[in-house]
């Protein structure tokens, strides 16, 4: 007689810490309509009642320690397994349905070829959503289900089909296959034993199946992480992710295994980054941790190889058919693309529609009404009307602004190609000259120093790499747009500003006024025109970090948070090109967080209040340090108090900030200067904004103040005396003034409003009026006169077939010397395409070499032959007397025994050639490993705080696929 379908099973659980779900579980399997012959349980160290639930249930239970993986507590139980031609594996998160083992029974007796069944896993607790109804994985080692998120069940998946693999809750395994394929892989703890199991079996020849009809219902426990055990720990993605490529690596094709090493590395890279665009950091450290982990112990993963060619049999098959198809992993990449993109829009119509209800909010009689943005008023909701053109052409706010970019951009026409000058170096040929001053820790000019390459040629060279390896396009973008990108944050910022004077916000007239007036202040101040890089570009950033700091102010403590990384990456972005804004931000930080304690000291015990503006002001050591530290290290600290650019700075007094304007005649009229000054001023009278008037001009006082005591400190550079460079000071008081007086128009505007009267709103309208004279005056001088002349100023005095020699390499030098005997002589040494941008600085900080110093005034006194043997030694090749030419220094230098007179394109310029090879190695330094560690701390620190100031994308665990 044949026995009944249940004899021929025995079903094994596998319990850790499961006693919240042990006692459905258990119901489950005694409520089974085709119940097993018998249930054998193993429990691994669980530290709740789940071994004595389950003792008490089935009799007896073996006991394992936790460090027990699921694959050994699998084999445990087969042990103890008499008599079995089936085995029901079940997990004690996973409850089965009561007609679940006679299903899958029934299914194995339709299909006598099937080996490993499966049923339909759905959700537990909420009983409907599907989990899994059999399972494959993709090329990139994505677990792939074939269904939609959340997808409920309504049978639209009810066929039986053969799969790669299924769940090892509620799995039915023929024994004999269990044993003949060494049971579950032991290199895999907890996650992807099931797929590795369904791979191997195919490859072996045998069948999987899912069975629809057969229901579990699954918590997912240790996928959720609801359960953590020392076998999965606090990092479940790290386990899942280095179990995925295990299993790819293990199970691939010889043939195919090369391509799928490099592909698997460079694809987590891209999930790294794509995890890092949404601020999951944690799943971002855990991909990488999981590559690195599994390819620097390859040996587990060519045993696992080996083991499965002995097993496999001769004829193994093909499981390419239940492979994942190539190219689903490209369809997930633009998923979650997609899903960014949508994250961002909400939020931004989100932000859009908080403000809108804020403003609302002072105004009861004007009720919020959803509308789309033109292209002045509303920056951050993403859709555009139909009309715009249309709202734009009739919008005279909208007009005016882009009639006063496009004069901009024509005023500032003679930036376009190469340009230097002033205070603007030459641009090197291409961005990989800037990167590798970036990350050398020895640079060959001079005669070669270790002081390191100043702050900002790092986003320098991010700039004119992203814009095709032009560092002569990214100087003149900066001088081209850098008017209406302060421009643009300006009136970001004043729009914050207006909403926080008054909830219904500032005039847009207003806000343009005040806006070009402060976008103005590069041009009109004379730093554009001098080359003041460092001045334009802080120009440019300051509203737009004014505009991050706002962010401390908000209610939310996530908020603040991200605000504080913004303001720190700005900070340090200013701080590249004007290094005295960091000490300012520190001090004045310092003193606020101060007053904070000492006015609402309750207030502040909050880490969220406090610890924003603290962690911005401490980054930017952080991400300036392959700079700051070593400049200190070697002596060139005082270069940490100049701004960017050529020396001399330019020599700014009191009046000179207070006005506006640098020294000479490259700056607009002073009396645009000072009648913003005096707007400021006049601002203190209204009293209705004279709170946060004062508040302006308390900063513009520390600013004036601070700038007055660096004014006063002499530094001592091996180039001469300098003075601190005080760019940054008179930006943030031209910005100052522009707040000051917009904070009391606004507050005049807002009282006319509310009292109706029409004088009382003739006279915000006629203040704004006044104002206009200065942004207005400043665009027609900037167009009409000129800023300067910003031409290329490369030397040219020296002949073209030495300059291409020196292009030959650093050793290949030409000693320029200048002067006369009777005046005094100096001396330059030219190297490469001679000193371009980011070099001076160097340069101005290094020491001069007193050994070459004393082979140089020996060559100038006694040119004798060891003398010129010394300067080939040292890597010069030439050596040059600009016209005029001293007559005894050059009469000298003919009669000198190892020189070659040299011809010159200019008559009463000389010039000689060493006759003795120079030394190739002469400029060579030993390389610094604490060069490469400051550039990887740097490195990590801009990712690590690009992705905390990111927006939140309310994405949790996108997967971020290749």
């Amino acid at each position: 007689m044949n026995p009944a379908p249940g004899e021929r099973v025995v079903a094994l659980v596998v319990s850790h810490d499961g006693a919240r779900w042990l006692p459905s579980v258990i119901g489950g399997i005694q409520a089974q309509r085709v119940p097993p012959a018998a249930v054998h349980a193993v429990d691994t160290g669980s530290k709740d009642a789940s071994a004595d639930l389950l003792e008490q249930a089935f009799g007896h239970v073996v006991r394992a320690p936790s460090s027990t993986t699921f694959p050994e507590a699998v084999d445990l139980g087969l042990a103890e397994i008499a008599d079995a031609d089936w085995v029901w594996l079940i997990h004690d998160d996973a409850n089965p349905a009561p007609d679940a083992l006679g299903e899958l029974l029934a299914a194995a007796d339709a299909n006598p070829d099937a080996d490993v069944l499966g049923p339909k896993l759905r959700e537990w607790p909420s009983l409907r959503r599907l989990l899994e109804v059999g399972v494959t994985i993709s090329a990139t080692g994505r677990r792939e289900t074939g269904l939609e998120r959340a997808e409920y069940d309504q049978g639209q998946h009810d066929e039986i089909r053969t799969v790669l693999a299924v769940n090892t809750a509620g799995m039915l395994v023929r024994r004999s296959v269990l044993e003949e394929l060494g049971g579950l892989d032991r290199q895999l703890a907890v996650f992807g034993n099931d797929i590795d199991f369904g791979w191997r079996a195919a490859a072996a020849g045998h069948r999987t199946i899912v069975v629809p009809s057969a229901v579990v219902f699954h918590v997912e426990a240790a996928h959720r992480g609801v359960r953590r055990t020392p076998l999965t720990g606090r990092h479940t993605h790290y386990q899942e992710r280095r179990a995925a490529l295990y299993t790819l690596l293990a199970n691939a094709s010889t043939r195919s295994l090369p391509w799928q090493v490099v592909r698997l590395g460079f694809g987590t890279l891209l999930r790294v980054l794509g995890f890092l665009l949404v601020r999951a950091v944690g799943q971002a450290l855990d991909e990488l941790a999981a590559l690195v982990s599994l390819y620097g112990s390859p040996r587990q993963v060519l045993a696992a190889r080996r083991e499965r060619r002995q097993r496999r049999p001769a004829q193994a098959h093909d499981v390419r058919p239940l492979l994942a198809p190539r190219w689903l992993p490209y369809r997930h990449g633009l998923d979650a693309v997609s899903d960014l993109v949508t994250a961002l829009t909400l939020q931004a119509q989100d932000v859009a529609e908080r403000r809108r209800a804020a403003a609302a909010a002072a105004e009861p009689d004007h009720p919020v009404t959803p509308r789309r943005r033109t292209t002045v008023e509303d920056e951050d909701a993403p859709a555009v009307d139909t009309g715009v053109v249309a709202r734009f052409l009739t919008n005279p706010v909208a007009l005016g602004v882009a009639v006063f970019v496009l004069l901009v951009l024509f005023g500032a026409r003679e930036a376009i190609g190469p340009v230097s000058g002033g205070g603007l170096s030459a641009a090197p040929d291409q961005a990989r000259d800037l990167w590798r001053l970036q990350t050398e820790s020895w640079h060959a000019l001079g005669q070669g120093t270790a002081i390191p390459a100043p702050a900002y040629v790092l986003p320098l060279a991010i700039l004119s790499t992203v814009l095709g390896g032009s560092v002569t396009a990214a100087i003149s973008s900066i001088l081209l747009f850098a008017v209406p990108v302060a421009l643009w944050g300006a009136w970001r910022f004043l729009r914050v500003v207006g909403h926080l004077s008054d909830a219904a916000g500032a005039p847009r007239w207003l806000l343009a006024v005040a806006a070009t007036t402060y976008a103005l202040v590069p041009v009109v101040s004379g730093a554009w025109g001098d080359g003041r890089l460092g001045i334009v570009v802080v120009t440019a950033v300051l509203p737009w970090l004014g505009h991050a700091a706002l962010g401390f102010a908000d209610p939310e403590g996530d908020r603040r948070w991200r605000a504080a990384w913004r303001t720190g990456l700005l900070l340090a972005l200013v701080a590249a090109f004007t290094p005295v804004a960091w000490f300012f931000a520190a001090a004045l930080g310092v003193a606020m967080i101060g007053v904070g304690f000492t006015i609402a000291p309750a207030l502040m015990r909050d880490r969220s209040v406090w610890g924003p503006p603290s962690a911005a002001i401490v980054s930017v050591p952080v991400l300036l340090a392959p700079w700051w530290l070593p400049a200190v290290r070697y002596g060139a600290g005082r270069s940490l108090l100049l701004d960017s650019g050529r020396l001399p700075d330019p020599a700014l007094d009191f009046g000179d900030l207070l006005g506006g304007r640098l020294p000479g005649d490259l700056g607009a009229p002073w009396w645009l200067g000072v009648a913003l000054a005096v707007m400021a001023v006049l601002a203190l009278v209204p009293s209705r904004s004279r709170i946060p008037v004062l508040v302006v001009w308390i900063v513009a006082l520390v600013a004036a103040v601070t700038s007055a005591a660096l004014g006063a400190v002499s530094l001592t550079l091996p180039v001469g005396e300098a003075r601190p460079g005080l760019g940054f000071f008179l930006v943030v008081l031209r910005g100052a003034f522009v707040v000051a007086a917009f904070l009391a128009i606004h507050g005049l505007a807002t009282r006319a409003r509310r009292t109706g009267t029409t004088i009382r709103k003739l006279v915000p309208v006629t203040l704004t009026a006044l104002a206009a004279v200065v942004p207005v005056f400043g665009l027609a001088w900037f167009v009409l006169e000129g800023p300067g002349e910003l031409t290329d100023d490369r030397d040219t005095g020296i002949p073209t077939y030495m300059v291409q020699d020196a292009e030959r390499g650093a050793a290949h030098g030409i000693l320029v010397i200048r002067g006369s005997v009777e005046d005094g002589m100096t001396y330059a040494v030219r190297r490469g395409d001679g000193v371009t941008i980011g070099e001076d600085e160097i340069l101005a900080a290094t020491k001069p070499d007193p050994d070459f110093d004393a082979t140089v005034q020996a060559l100038t006194s006694r040119p004798r032959a060891a003398v010129v043997a010394r300067l080939a030694e040292q890597g010069i090749q030439y050596i040059v007397l600009p016209s005029p030419a001293d007559g005894v220094v050059a009469a000298g230098l003919d009669a000198s025994g190892g020189l070659d007179q040299a011809s010159a394109e200019d008559r009463s310029t000389r010039a000689w050639q060493v006759s003795r090879p120079v030394d190739e190695h002469a400029l060579d330094g030993d390389a610094s490993w604490v060069r490469v560690v400051l550039l990887a701390v740097q490195g990590l620190a801009i990712v690590v705080v690009l992705v905390l100031s990111a927006p939140s994308t309310g994405i949790k665990r996108q997967e971020a696929d290749s």
